[in-house]
């Protein structure tokens, strides 16, 4: 049976990633989201955690919990991803116009 802590401590993770990547809106967060930097580091922050909680229970979790901490692991790369790729996009524009 799943331990909703680890439910929950997961969720907790995956969402305090997703608002410094500007996915949620808090006002808490607006100045995390303005800073880019601040706002990927906080966010690769939270991915190390989880691929480390995914190493360190490795073999102890049931199917709903793994499901879960790899859901959100993938949720953040491929967001994280996403946004250096804005990011190179919007340099390349910056560039052309200078």
């Amino acid at each position: 049976m799943s331990n909703p802590d680890f439910i929950g401590l997961v969720h907790s993770v995956r969402s305090s990633a997703e608002a410094a990547l500007g996915e949620v809106t808090s006002p808490m967060l607006t100045r995390l989201h303005s800073d880019g930097i601040l706002a990927k580091k906080t966010a690769t922050r939270s991915l190390k955690l989880l691929d480390m909680l995914l190493e360190k229970t490795n073999g102890n979790l049931d199917e709903t919990e793994l499901d879960t901490l790899r859901s959100a692991i993938h949720s953040i790369n491929t967001k994280l991803e996403s946004s250096e790729l804005k990011d190179a996009e919007e340099a390349t524009r910056k560039d052309s116009i200078n």
